[in-house]
């Protein structure tokens, strides 16, 4: 599957500002990355493509909106593969499965289209090189999302979840001649990632590193551009769904660097005006799987209020594109 890595740029856009404006500071980049482009387009495809319905396992993204406007063209979401009739399409989402949940939609001979992002199938890949090669895999992520019980699929025998600082002091003891690396969740804060390997070396001098950073460019990029807004503003609006852990470490992310008060939202009608006592200046940003639209939204609700001066504060630019399933690209000519 080609990639086309993304050229970093620094820049900031300072719009105009009058004395007494009140400013929306817009973090760029945020919305959409090219995991979650390339799985909402692989069900809109496969819409035009089969014609409703088209089954969907889980939520084809963590964002409400994109699941209810999918679902009102005619993607039904299922929770477990054997909900799917006999012979349907079936899209497994941007989260990725584990090999168990292939081989149920094979049982039920399916047609299967995978949205799985090209950087979580990364991390499959390594689990599954590593458990060859004889290692334990300490696997960093929160319990219970689907990325991770996709990931420790690929090898449960050997893959041992660490779920924050704590899960560290949770892992059996191994010995020395025993090979052990971490890998981790794409959607993850970088810093406490990083907090999460220092105690892991501490506690196994012997653990080795991943040949390559796990947490995907789009979840870096969104968190270091929350940072450079975080300390000049007192309130930050994240858009993004509950779900959505991506979403919910920025909003960690901005309260670690200096925002006095951060809120995730779905929706701009969720504001409430409570919110904006003694608040001169407002960050924005959004999840990786939000759409403009939302964002655009929410800066009309603050301009509203008398947000009008906004600032796009911009810290990386991001090209990158993954192709879609090779039985949704578009006939060769």
């Amino acid at each position: 599957m080609p990639v086309r890595r993304a050229l970093v740029t620094v820049v900031t856009m300072t719009a105009s500002k009058t004395d007494g404006d009140k400013t929306v500071l817009l973090a760029a980049p945020r919305g959409y990355c090219a995991g979650v482009d390339r799985a909402v387009e692989t069900v809109e495809r496969a819409l035009e493509k089969y014609g409703a319905p088209v089954y969907v396992r889980k939520e084809i993204v963590h964002n409400r909106y994109v699941v209810d406007t999918l679902s009102e063209r005619g993607a039904i979401f299922v929770e477990e593969t054997d909900e799917v009739p006999e012979g349907s399409h079936l899209v497994f989402s941007a989260h990725g499965v584990s090999p168990q949940v292939r081989g149920e939609a094979k049982g039920l001979q399916l047609k299967t289209l995978d949205a799985t992002c090209p950087l979580v199938t990364k991390v499959h890949n390594e689990v599954k090189r590593f458990a060859r090669d004889g290692y334990h895999i300490l696997l960093i992520g929160h319990e219970g999302h689907e990325e991770v019980e996709g990931t420790a699929g690929e090898a449960p025998e050997v893959t041992h979840l660490v779920d924050g600082l704590d899960g560290v002091d949770a892992l059996p003891d191994f010995l020395e001649q025993e090979k052990l690396i971490w890998l981790s969740q794409t959607t993850l804060s970088v810093d406490e990632t990083m907090q999460i390997c220092e105690r892991l070396h501490r506690r196994f001098s012997h653990l080795q590193d991943p040949p390559s950073d796990d947490i995907c460019y789009a979840t870096q990029n969104r968190q270091v551009a929350v940072k450079a807004i975080a300390q000049r503003c007192q309130l930050m609006i994240v858009v993004g769904s509950q779900n959505s852990s991506n979403s919910k470490r920025l909003v960690e992310v901005a309260l670690q660097h200096g925002t006095e008060a951060a809120h995730l939202i779905d929706y701009a009608h969720q504001i409430e005006d409570s919110w904006f006592d003694g608040v001169d200046t407002v960050g924005v940003t959004s999840g990786a799987s939000v759409p403009e639209i939302l964002v655009r939204d929410v800066v009309k609700s603050l301009a509203r209020r008398g947000y009008t001066s906004v600032e796009e504060v911009t810290t990386a630019s991001e090209k990158i594109t993954f192709a879609l399933p090779r039985d949704l690209r578009p006939a060769r000519t």
